[in-house]
C-alpha cells in the first residue's frame, strides 16, 4: 500500500501508524517499532478528502485530558480520532476554516497540553481534549509544519513556530496568539518550507533505539535518522524544503538566526517527527530547561525505516537488508 505515497507518519507508543495520498479507506497503515509487519490500519475510517489527498496525522500523549496513545487524523475541515487498536474512531472536531494541514499535541505544557493544528488558509487553532476549538493565530497562508519552541530558541522559547511552504516564511506565535514573522524580522526564507519540528534537548539521552528523526520520504518509504545525527543541534529547528529535498537548520547564535543546510533526503520530505524520552514516556509540566548544546556537528545521515515489502538499514559504510 505504500506504493501510493507516504504522507503521515506517527509514534504511537507501541507501533508507528502513518497515511498514504489517498482519501476515503484504506489510507492508514502501522508498522512495529523496527518499520516492519507494515498492514493496514483501522480499514474502515474513511478519511474525506484534502488537498493533494494529503492526510496529517499525529497520536495523543495522555496530557491535557486527552487520551493516551489515540490517533487524530486530518479529514477536510475536521479531525478524525481513532482508538490506538483501530476498533472504533468518531469525528473530534469538524468545521475549521481550512483544510487541516498539521497536527500537534502540545508536550512541554506551553499550550496547557493542548491538541494544537494549521490549515491551508493559515488559521492557527487551539483545541481542547472536549473538541471546543479557539482561533489563536491567523497567518493569511498555506501553513503546514509547526512544533513548540524550546528554551534558547532566541526570544521565542515557549511559543508555537510554523512553516509556511508557499512562502517559506517560519513565524512564531505566542499563547496570546501574537505573531511574529521570523522570516521578515531576521532576513531568511526557506524555499519549500514543508516540514518543521525542533531537536529536543534531551535527544539520545535515554538510550532508547527507538529515539530519532523519522521522515516521510514520498513516495517510497519513510526514513529514519538516528539521534547520534543530530550532536550539537539540540534545540535548534529541523525544516525540510518539500521543493529541493534539503534539510535545514535554523538556529540562534545569540543574536540573529543562522540558516544552514546540513542535508538531503532521497526523494520529497513530507511529515516528519522526532521520537524522545518525552514523547516515549510523557509527562505533564512546563517546557524543560535549556541544557548546554554541543559543538560538535556530525553529519546528518539517513536510515531507511520501512519499504512496501521489507526494511532496510543503511549506516555509514554497510547497508544490510532483511
Amino acid at each position: 500500500m505504500l506504493a501510493e505515497g507516504t504522507i503521515g507518519f506517527a509514534f504511537a507508543g507501541n507501533k508507528f501508524v502513518g497515511s498514504v495520498q489517498r482519501d476515503g479507506t484504506g489510507a492508514l497503515y502501522s508498522t512495529d517499532l523496527n518499520g516492519g509487519n507494515v498492514q493496514v490500519f483501522a480499514p474502515t475510517v474513511s478519511l474525506a478528502a484534502n488537498p493533494s489527498s494529503e492526510h496529517f496525522l499525529t497520536s495523543s500523549l495522555g496530557l491535557g485530558g486527552f487520551p493516551s496513545r489515540d490517533i487524530y487524523v486530518a479529514s477536510a475541515n475536521g479531525i478524525v480520532h481513532i482508538t490506538n487498536d483501530g476498533g472504533s474512531s468518531d469525528v473530534f472536531v469538524s468545521g475549521l476554516s481550512g483544510a487541516v494541514r498539521g497536527i500537534l499535541f502540545d508536550s512541554v505544557g506551553s499550550f496547557g497540553h493542548d491538541m494544537l493544528v494549521t490549515t491551508i488558509l493559515g488559521n492557527v487553532y487551539r483545541i481542547k481534549s472536549d473538541g471546543s476549538t479557539q482561533l489563536l493565530a491567523a497567518v493569511g497562508e498555506d501553513t503546514e509544519g509547526l512544533d513548540i519552541a524550546p528554551p534558547g530558541f532566541g526570544a521565542f522559547g515557549g511559543q508555537l513556530v510554523v512553516a509556511s511552504e508557499g512562502s517559506g516564511r517560519l513565524r512564531a506565535i505566542t499563547t496570546g496568539g501574537v505573531v511574529t514573522d521570523l522570516s521578515a524580522t531576521f532576513g531568511f526564507t526557506i524555499p519549500g518550507a514543508e516540514e518543521l519540528t525542533f531537536v529536543p534537548l534531551n535527544l539520545g539521552a535515554s538510550g532508547n533505539p527507538v529515539e530519532g528523526f523519522y521522515g516521510a520520504n514520498y513516495t517510497p518509504n519513510v526514513v529514519k535518522a538516528d539521534a547520534s545525527q543530530f550532536a550539537g543541534f539540540q534545540g535548534d529547528a529541523i525544516v525540510t524544503s518539500e521543493t529541493t529535498g534539503h534539510v535545514f537548520r535554523v538556529h540562534w547564535n545569540g543574536s540573529t538566526f543562522v540558516v544552514t543546510d546540513v542535508g538531503q533526503f532521497p526523494n520529497q520530505p513530507e511529515d516528519g517527527i522526532f521520537v524522545t524520552a518525552a514523547i516515549i514516556n510523557p509527562r505533564p509540566g512546563p517546557a524543560p530547561e535549556t541544557i548546554p548544546t554541543l559543538n560538535q556537528w556530525g553529519t546528518f545521515g539517513l536510515i531507511l525505516l520501512l519499504a512496501a515489502a521489507s526494511v532496510h538499514r543503511i549506516r555509514k559504510r554497510s547497508v544490510a537488508t532483511r
